[in-house]
């Protein structure tokens, strides 16, 4: 079988329908037996040899790959007349694993699909008839920008230079968690450089909230602590430091900078919420944090990684896979908090996925 190639898409007639679309789940139905293809699915049938040819009937010579009209394409030329190499090895990836999935093209998909969409997925053994969306996917090479927004609840299909691929799901979550110490009144401390000192802590600060490190070491069971200056003016804020709190946060300013504001933001929520963030520095992320936490004699492992990034950071996919990979390297889950140093927080949770 043939197609023709213009405006965008790849028209077929004959019984192209039930060859095509009520068995395999391809192109969108336009009357009759006739079927409109997307550029990357006719590429698809050019593969496998269900179409012998595509012609031109558009002919754009002056652009790479491109082709006089009326020229006759198989696999190579269509593919690089139409520039979709990224979307073929995601289309072809899926099919390979049982999926069928729908160019996200105005009309052919279901209306709540965004701009930046590129395929939707249908759970297995479904299909475009069923009305039932599975993944939205987003399709990206490993140097592309990603704006937060570009982002949201989309699966994305990263293709490396070497044409790997990796899937990343994205999803948006709230903080909680089961931690409630209580907190004392006016300890007597020290602001050092980088951190704060509490001379005299009780044993529930640290022992009942995770406040601080002990200064003589993990084995210490008493003695002073040592605060982060996220913890001090977390603590300070709430009356329970002989420090005020300005002084405490402006120290903090000139030690950290504006990204100060921002990690507060992030912490002060995370507390606020239950869990318990600590210091991430192990882990290249701002906080590792607990969300069970009933004490320090039962401390288990932390849940999650969080890193801290303006609210129009933009990501760039190698970003995403060192942070994700690492994460689930020591079974936690990245999660990235978007925020200003006043803004309400956005909880953006990214994890590699296997479709």
């Amino acid at each position: 079988m043939n197609g023709t190639f213009r405006d965008g898409v790849v028209h077929l007639s004959g019984n192209a329908r039930q060859q095509f679309y009520d068995s395999g789940g391809y192109g969108r139905p336009v009357g009759g037996s006739d079927l409109e293809l997307a550029p990357v699915e006719a590429a698809h049938l050019l593969y496998r040899g269900d179409l012998d040819t595509v012609v031109d009937e558009t002919g754009d010579p002056d652009r790479a790959g491109g082709s006089d009209a009326g020229a006759s394409m198989g696999f190579r030329e269509f593919l690089t007349r139409t520039d979709a190499v990224l979307s073929f090895v995601v289309y072809k990836d899926l099919r390979d694993r049982g999926f069928y999935l729908s160019p996200a093209r105005d009309g052919w998909t279901d209306d709540s699909v965004d701009d930046e969409t590129d395929f939707v997925v249908y759970p297995r053994g479904k299909g475009p008839a069923d009305d039932e969306i599975e993944h939205r996917l987003r399709v990206v090479g490993e140097r592309s920008p990603l704006p937060v927004e570009s982002i949201d609840g989309h699966v994305l299909a990263v293709v490396d230079e070497d044409g790997e691929l990796t899937y990343f799901g994205t999803d948006w979550l709230s903080p909680s968690g089961s931690a409630d110490p209580p907190l004392p009144d006016d300890l007597d401390a020290t602001l050092m450089d980088d951190r704060l000192l509490v001379w005299d802590p009780p044993e529930s600060l640290y022992e009942g909230g995770f406040f601080g490190q002990r200064l003589a070491g993990r084995n210490a069971d008493s003695g002073p602590l040592q605060l982060s200056l996220l913890e001090a003016a977390y603590l300070a804020e709430r009356g329970c430091l002989d420090i005020d709190a300005e002084s405490v946060s402006a120290h903090a300013e000139t030690v950290e900078g504006e990204r100060f504001d921002r990690r507060y933001a992030a912490y002060a929520a995370l507390r606020e919420a239950g869990a318990v963030p600590k210091s991430g520095f192990k882990f290249g992320a701002d906080f590792r944090v607990y969300e069970a936490f009933e004490g320090l004699s039962d401390l288990g492992h932390s849940d999650k990684l969080v890193r801290v990034v303006e609210p129009d950071h933009e990501f760039l996919p190698r970003e995403l896979s060192l942070d994700v990979r690492l994460a689930g390297g020591v079974r936690k889950r990245m999660v990235f908090a978007l925020t200003g140093p006043t803004d309400a927080i956005d909880w953006l949770s990214v994890e590699r996925i296997t479709p």
